[in-house]
């Protein structure tokens, strides 16, 4: 089946994303939050998620389950955005009105996501 190269788009984004918290983890732990167990763990699974799920968009076996795994995984990672909102050290040295920003770029990814699911 072919389907449109937004939606490869999209795949090569989450696999890049996913690569990303293995080449450079200590950015990962930077934002991961305190009150979570095992922040290494925890990033190389969502790494993991990451990759998996954006390959998991090219098959059709497995599209709109990806779709539903990344919409899951990113309100998810939206408890991470929070955190990184509560204060200076949390923030990781990003500036606030980014910190910011990245909330509602979530819901658009979320809809990016959806936006591939049948009718």
């Amino acid at each position: 089946m072919n389907y449109p190269f937004h939606l490869y788009l999209l795949a090569a984004i989450y696999v890049f994303a996913g690569a990303m918290h293995f080449i450079k983890p200590k950015s990962y732990l930077r934002i991961m939050p305190r009150y979570l167990p095992n922040p290494k763990l925890l990033v190389s699974l969502s790494g993991i998620a990451e990759i998996a799920l954006g390959i998991g968009l090219c098959f059709p076996s497995t599209k709109n389950l990806s779709i539903y795994g990344i919409i899951a995984m990113l309100a998810v990672f939206l408890l991470v955005h929070f955190y990184m909102l509560s204060g200076k050290k949390e923030g990781a040295g990003i500036p606030r009105w980014i910190l910011i920003l990245r909330i509602p770029l979530q819901f658009g990814l979320m809809y990016w996501a959806y936006y591939y699911l049948p009718y």
